[in-house]
């Protein structure tokens, strides 16, 4: 066994004990009745397989002849740290790994999966977060199935491993965001404005006429954020971390399509 795979090991138990402990909702680790969970959310066990190859971005080719990528991760876009991610998969190869699949395939045929090794010490996608090797997106899917991977990447980001060795984007600096144009960013600040609109909610960091980011809301995640107890009014002033690619309109813009990837960070409005 390499040191690697010894690492992987040890924070991969850390990780299961974590998500075991209810904080994910459903899953390989836990489950809540089938009524409460999204569509996209719900299980379908694969049964044990091995991996026999890490394709491009993170794509996960097994024995059994399924292919899938990790549920709830997004693969870097750094093509350094995208190699790195795919090294640390690989030290997987040839291991008996649980496989459950999570809603329908995406558009190219691939299962969502959440991957356990069968011995129960590693999680894979849970290992990457850790490592700093991938961020949690929810990517075009309404629901993060596992928010517990938020925390596993908030202890990656306070020590600085991997992705996180950069800081969070500014998200009143719109000069930096500009440069990350088609690239997806986790971005940190404090809203400043809310605009209700009939099938769009606007979100501004930056005061009128300064360069700052603007995230546009759907009418259907809006109503899923006023379901968890926030307006317009309990918005303003407080301090959030969003995420999403960035897109140029009239200054850089997140089009954010799940309500999981508005994260409010403080307790109160305007602390």
């Amino acid at each position: 066994m390499t040191e690697q795979r010894r690492r992987g090991g040890a924070f991969g138990t850390r990780i299961l004990a974590f998500l075991v402990s209810g904080v994910c909702v459903s899953g390989v680790f836990g489950a809540v009745p089938a009524m409460a969970v999204a569509p996209e959310c719900r299980t379908t066990p694969f049964g044990t397989t091995t991996l026999t190859a890490v394709g491009l971005r993170g794509e996960l080719v097994f024995a059994s002849g399924a292919r899938g990528v990790l549920d709830g991760l997004r693969w870097p876009d750094n093509p350094k740290l995208a190699g790195a991610a795919a090294a640390w998969l690989e030290t997987q190869r040839s291991v008996p790994l649980i496989l459950v699949a999570r809603g329908e395939t995406d558009r190219w045929g691939r299962a969502h999966v959440d991957a356990s090794v069968a011995d129960g010490a590693l999680d894979l996608a849970g290992g990457l977060v850790e490592a700093g090797l991938a961020t949690v997106d929810a990517g075009e899917r309404d629901s993060l199935c596992r928010p517990g991977l938020l925390a596993v990447e908030s202890g990656a980001r306070q020590a600085g491993r991997g992705l996180w060795r950069e800081a969070e984007q500014d998200a009143q600096d719109g000069a930096a965001l500009r440069l990350r144009l088609g690239g997806f960013v986790v971005a940190r600040g404090r809203v400043l404005w809310v605009g209700e609109r009939p099938r769009r909610t606007y979100l501004d960091f930056a005061r009128r006429g300064e360069d700052g980011l603007t995230v546009t809301v759907s009418k259907r995640t809006w109503r899923q954020l006023q379901e968890r107890g926030l307006s317009a009014a309990t918005l303003r002033g407080r301090l959030v971390r969003v995420r999403g690619i960035v897109e140029v309109w009239r200054g850089p813009t997140l089009d954010v399509a799940s309500a999981d990837m508005i994260e409010i960070l403080d307790t109160a409005q305007g602390r």
